[in-house]
């Protein structure tokens, strides 16, 4: 079984770059073949990236989050075009809008969205979304503005109803542990009706943690619990299945075995 991380704060797991490495060893044991480290902030991207290195299993995503609209650096832009020149990174991200937590205000973070959708556009890359309680802004922004290489819906919260409108976008739903959780009806509806050629699969490590491991910390290598619970939900095999998700992701992040 090939199995592919999509979202994973690798970064966050441990700050010791031997642990992080570690961290990725133990994902490769558990079919993880590879991990996409998404950059924490930019001003750690570089580090977690030179920590990194010698993991063969790990691709990068280098943005900027709504957490960080307050505390823009003022070269952002060229940071985040210097290191999408960097070997290895896939897409732009994570980027999108949070108005739960209420980072900034609304038009300082639609404005930070919009110009790393542009960036994605001028660098041939995918984008990876954070959407918290901002469905509909989003939703209505990427209608003209979707990077020609798509994105991605990370750790997918909404409704099969919000995922109906998406589908006419060049767009992929990505679930995390969240999913395993028994409460999580409106995303099992949701998964349950999406085209299998839409979805991804993620850890959002250390965060969404399976519900077989609740209370631990979570790290790429559970991603195999969250995977054979999809193959149970759909009644699919889970080699099958896996087999179709791998795929979806080496094609949505044009990566070529």
């Amino acid at each position: 079984m090939n199995l592919f991380d999509t979202h994973a704060h690798i970064g966050l797991i441990h700050d010791d770059p031997i642990e992080q490495l570690i961290v990725t060893k133990e994902a490769k044991q558990a079919d993880v073949k590879y991990i996409i480290s998404i950059c924490n902030n930019i001003k750690d991207f570089a580090t977690v990236y030179d920590n990194l290195a010698l993991a063969d299993n790990v691709l990068y995503a280098v943005g900027i989050s709504p957490a960080e609209v307050d505390n823009l650096p003022s070269n952002w832009e060229e940071q985040i075009v210097t290191g999408s020149a960097k070997n290895k990174v896939v897409a732009i991200g994570e980027t999108g809008l949070d108005y739960y937590r209420k980072f900034g205000n609304k038009n300082a973070q639609i404005e930070l969205f919009r110009k790393q959708l542009t960036l994605a556009e001028k660098l041939n890359k995918p984008v990876i979304i954070h959407n918290r309680e901002a469905g509909e802004d989003i939703y209505n922004i990427l209608k003209t503005n979707i990077p020609s290489k798509g994105a991605v819906l990370h750790c997918y919260s909404e409704d099969w109803a919000y995922a109906k409108k998406m589908l006419d976008l060049n767009v992929m739903f990505s679930f995390a542990g969240n999913l395993t959780y028994k409460n999580a009806r409106n995303l099992h509806e949701t998964v349950r009706n999406l085209p299998e050629e839409r979805i991804l699969l993620e850890t959002e490590a250390p965060f969404m943690i399976p519900a077989v491991y609740r209370g631990k910390r979570n790290k790429p290598a559970y991603l195999k619990e969250t995977m054979k619970f999809l193959a149970a939900f759909l009644d699919r095999d889970t080699e099958e299945l896996a087999d179709i998700i791998y795929g979806n992701s080496l094609r949505f992040f044009n990566i070529s075995e």
